[in-house]
């Protein structure tokens, strides 16, 4: 037993599968002496990790949802920087109009942040409570019909 705590990886469940890994004692000196890469998690840009986010919590959406929720286009860049890294894969085709592509997280996400499941993920209100995340009200668009009675100023 105290053979196997020697090790500098353990053996650990994650995304119904077993996975070796670093132990956490040893994980600063191992990312002191290698060179970053592109399939880890810090290898992420802000808007990018925002985006895989977004991905894990409404999945399968499409990238025009993605748009809408960030309020800005979302590329085809971005989309294939979280595919590259094996974050994303391809969900099913939406069944609104034009039938787009979705996406939804891998067992490779999982992995990467530790989790067993998307039951994992941090509940959306706690992260606000934390301060770790802020939703914004979302303008809603009204159509009007007939008439729209305006204030005009007293002068």
């Amino acid at each position: 037993m105290i053979y196997a705590r020697s090790r500098l990886y353990e053996l650990v469940s994650v995304a119904g599968g077993w996975q070796h890994r670093t132990r956490p004692r040893f994980a600063e000196t191992i990312r002191a002496s290698s060179a970053p890469t592109r399939g880890g998690a810090a290898a992420l840009s802000e808007f990018e990790a925002m985006v895989l986010m977004a991905v894990g919590y409404f999945q399968p959406v499409a990238r025009g949802e993605l748009s809408k929720i960030f309020g800005k286009e979302v590329s085809r860049d971005t989309i294939g920087a979280l595919r590259g890294a094996g974050f994303i894969g391809s969900g099913p085709r939406s069944p609104t109009a034009g039938a787009p592509y979705t996406y939804v997280t891998t067992s490779h996400f999982l992995s990467a942040f530790g989790m067993e499941t998307l039951r994992d993920l941090p509940n959306i209100e706690d992260l606000e409570e934390a301060g770790l995340l802020i939703r914004h009200a979302a303008k809603e668009e009204t159509s009007f019909t007939g008439d729209v009675e305006t204030e005009e100023d007293d002068g």
